[in-house]
């Protein structure tokens, strides 16, 4: 066990329920925090309830009663098995939170405090650096725990991209997930606006300033989200003895409202274009989520099996999420314990 006392893994979050205020709360907390739409305060809240309030609460709900549990959000119910199954091999104790409503950041370190624990291993389930995940979740449980809980010991687990537990617990579950080779496999990522790309750049000057910034070695690069899940997918693929023209990288849970110019290929475009380039058996496979969640199970499987199928698709594979698996837990411990 090491110095391990506790662990707390942190996810992005989801309403506490159905209902459309619920809903509209979660999406007001999300999008109010000024690291997921970075913004003036007054174009942020403008955006907020003339675009997006008013009418995206309705539609979220519709898309999360497609795959809602009786346990509850399926990102919470996953994140939890995934707490339990580090638990119980490694016999810490295993909390989670979100980043966003319940169970929230403030009520694990008030826990922490009330149970006398003097040492917590904070691990961001995001394996990719990006503002809008990584380092909103490290500044909003800094001022959580300075507020409320100064003596409490912090270690962050920072994103673990190219870490080769990682690489090894994705490539397996691709494989699993892979009854037979498709034609093309899509490594679909997360969105994130090309501003949110440039601002973390500490020259100020590398990121998107060329074709192959990404390929180049530096701190801009680590830092970058497009380059870790282009190093990410490299060795992943490498692991896989895949080819080049096997698979390709696109991004998807684009919001134009809040920014039009955001990193491409998109993949909803690319599904509803491949059967016309010969590509009529594709699999999809989501890195940026390591729990299964409305953006996996929806929009993925769901809406991007559609849009395929429509598009004169004929066999379409989704590729579920490590969550709980084996090699995840292992991958999880083995981070969690080089810290130590």
């Amino acid at each position: 066990m090491g110095n391990t006392e506790h662990v707390l893994l942190v996810n992005l979050g989801s309403p506490k329920s159905l209902k459309v205020e619920d809903v509209h709360t979660y999406l007001k907390e999300f999008l109010s925090d000024d690291l997921v739409i970075d913004l003036p305060k007054l174009v942020q809240q403008a955006i907020l309830r003339c675009f997006i309030l008013p009418f995206r609460p309705k539609k979220t709900k519709e898309a999360y009663e497609l795959i809602w549990s009786k346990a509850g959000s399926p990102l919470l119910v996953n994140t939890q098995k995934i707490a339990e199954a580090l638990s119980e091999q490694t016999g810490w104790r295993v909390d989670i939170a979100m980043r966003y409503q319940e169970p929230s950041l403030q009520g694990a370190i008030n826990r922490l405090k009330q149970d006398g624990v003097k040492k917590t291993t904070v691990v961001p389930l995001y394996p990719h650096n990006a503002m809008s995940t990584t380092t909103t979740t490290e500044n909003a449980l800094s001022e959580i725990v300075q507020d409320i809980y100064p003596e409490l010991h912090v270690n962050y687990v920072r994103p673990f991209f190219d870490h080769p537990k990682y690489i090894q617990a994705l490539a397996r579950s691709i494989k699993r997930g892979l009854p037979n080779k498709p034609q093309q496999l899509l490594f679909s990522y997360h969105g994130i606006p090309e501003r949110h790309v440039r601002k973390p750049d500490p020259t100020g000057s590398h990121c998107l300033s060329s074709p192959d910034c990404c390929a180049i070695d530096c701190d801009a690069s680590n830092l970058c989200y497009r380059s870790n899940v282009i190093t990410a997918t490299e060795k992943v693929v490498e692991e896989l003895g895949m080819e080049s023209e096997d698979w390709s990288i696109t991004f998807q849970s684009r919001v134009t409202v809040i920014d039009p110019k955001w990193l491409r290929p998109y993949t909803d475009k690319v599904l509803e274009k491949l059967p016309d380039e010969g590509i009529t058996d594709v699999a999809v496979v989501c890195p940026s989520f390591v729990a299964d969640c409305l953006e996996t199970l929806e929009e993925i499987d769901i809406r991007g099996r559609k849009t395929f199928m429509d598009a004169g698709g004929q066999t379409f594979t989704w590729v579920p999420c490590m969550n709980e698996s084996p090699e995840f837990i292992d991958c999880l411990k083995t981070i969690i314990t080089e810290l130590d």
